[in-house]
């Protein structure tokens, strides 16, 4: 088998790879990977094949990083806990309660301090593993 088909399956290997990944860094490299191979059906060296396909890996992968940092995400990690009922189980003497939710315990606080105890709490949002409640359903 010429090279340029051992260029192209292993590109498009990493294409299968990205499609399970979603990340697009193995979609550069796949390209990078094509790049070389068309490089070797065109009958260059395989010092250049390596060189054309590194250069085009290494500048994919640079331009990849920008776009990704010029588009974070501007949006609220909101949470699908936020505004769910919890079932208190124990009050603490800080002010502080144990909740069952999803079928675990859960450490959690109150928004403030002037929240009542009794009644239906809610989550008001996840702070690490502690949930931070009030009676105000969201």
């Amino acid at each position: 088998m010429e090279i340029y088909v051992y260029w192209f399956l292993l590109a498009l290997l990493l294409v299968g790879l990205e499609i399970a990944t979603g990340t697009f860094y193995l979609l550069v490299i796949a390209v990078a990977l094509a790049v070389g191979g068309a490089a070797a059906a065109l009958g260059v060296s395989l010092v250049w094949q390596f060189v054309f396909s590194a250069v085009t890996g290494v500048t994919g992968i640079v331009m990849l990083r920008r776009w990704k940092s010029g588009h974070a995400s501007n949006t609220p990690d909101v949470g699908l806990d936020i505004g769910l009922p919890v079932k208190v189980i124990k009050w603490n003497d800080n002010g502080s309660a144990r909740v069952f939710y999803r079928g675990a315990e859960w450490d959690a606080e109150l928004e403030s301090a002037d929240t009542p105890h009794e009644g239906t709490l809610y989550i008001k949002a996840v702070q690490g593993s502690g949930l931070v409640l009030t009676h105000n359903k969201q």
